[in-house]
């Protein structure tokens, strides 16, 4: 069960967090890095975490494999307990998870299949051994072909493919994306972010990614927190939080789509003021698009289209319309009621003098 407000119940949790807290001591002042953070990632999937620059992000992902030590609280990964284990036993456990890096952390002066080939050779796994599972990431990466080309000799995009294939490379249950595409270009971050995706597919492997672009999160991510100044403010499957963001924090990062209206809004009712502005927001099942019709037709007089929003992630449309209605006097209330089967949110935006 997820433990951050949802009703949706999951598999058991492979990561499961319990109050952590993280302080570190910047010029000799506590800074609360992390605070109380409870989360549970289940098993399989593709997680997301979301936040701007200096969130707590960072910070976060790297507790789950022990390169950041935790103030208090607890990490659990598969009922195992970070805190309690010793130096081997953490060594052990981080050869589970492997990491994804945003500027790749390559080594210049080795080809491709040296630095995929690194993690094994330090954990003194036999050569022969070595080179097949060398083989085996490079080709479900897409670079057989590049093992060996240095990294001066290839792009972005290669280079992060490098960084999976060597995360993979001694088979984690567990891979930890740290802002795995913001150095890339479009096209590159379209290709990396359907590897993740075909990887998590195949393997079954736990994705969990961190990132401050809602479009890497809309693309491949199960479901998704918001961290803003070392909290969590908002969680939910991916389609949920998109179609109703409750905080601030998820508007700014989602982006939501500016007004760009040919009248002019007023904030309040005027005498010259003749029509209302209203935002209309939607979410449904692909198969339950809204009626145009019955929704236009609730009004009881002409709709003015102005503006219109639509998108379709995981299996849901969301959307939505900003029209102008005849009228200054709306009953919102009731006017939400009437349109409850079609509509999740209606929110008046301001007047406007009639143009038509």
């Amino acid at each position: 069960m997820v433990s951050f407000g949802s009703s949706v119940e999951f598999a058991i949790p492979h990561i499961k967090i319990h109050q952590l807290n993280k302080y570190y001591n910047v010029q000799g002042k506590q800074v609360h890095a992390l605070k109380n953070i409870n989360l549970d990632i289940p098993e399989g999937k593709i997680f997301g975490i979301i936040g701007k620059s200096g969130a707590g992000k960072s910070s976060l992902i790297r507790t789950l494999n022990g390169l950041e030590g935790i103030s208090d609280g607890h990490i659990h990964i598969h009922q195992q307990d970070l805190a309690s284990l010793n130096h081997e036993q953490l060594i052990q456990l981080r050869q589970c998870i492997g990491m994804i890096f945003q500027h790749f952390n390559l080594m210049s002066a080795k080809t491709v299949r040296e630095n995929v080939a690194l993690p094994l050779k330090i954990a003194k796994y036999p050569a022969a051994e070595i080179d097949a599972r060398v083989t085996e990431v490079l080709q479900l990466v897409g670079l057989e072909n590049k093992a060996e080309h240095y990294p001066s000799q290839l792009s972005g995009g290669q280079k992060q493919r490098v960084g999976i294939a060597r995360a993979l490379v001694h088979h984690p249950e567990i891979l930890l994306c740290d802002e795995a595409t913001s150095a890339l270009d479009p096209e590159s971050t379209s290709v990396v972010l359907a590897l993740l995706k075909e990887i998590n597919q195949k393997l079954g492997i736990t994705i969990v990614l961190i990132t401050h672009e809602m479009q890497v999160i809309r693309e491949i991510c199960d479901q998704v927190v918001v961290i803003d100044q070392g909290e969590i403010v908002e969680s939910g499957q991916v389609w949920s939080v998109f179609s109703n963001p409750q905080q601030k924090i998820t508007q700014e990062l989602l982006n939501l789509e500016q007004l760009e209206l040919p009248i002019e809004l007023s904030a309040d009712k005027t005498e010259a003021t003749t029509h209302s502005v209203l935002k209309l927001r939607y979410e449904t099942t692909l198969a339950s698009a809204p009626n145009l019709t019955d929704l236009t037709a609730a009004f009881g007089q002409p709709v003015y289209l102005y503006q219109s929003h639509v998108d379709s992630i995981q299996g849901h449309l969301i959307g939505s319309f900003i029209v102008a209605v005849e009228n200054t006097q709306l009953d919102l209330a009731a006017l939400t009621s009437l349109l409850q089967q079609h509509i999740v949110n209606i929110e008046i935006l301001g007047y406007a003098k009639s143009t038509h």
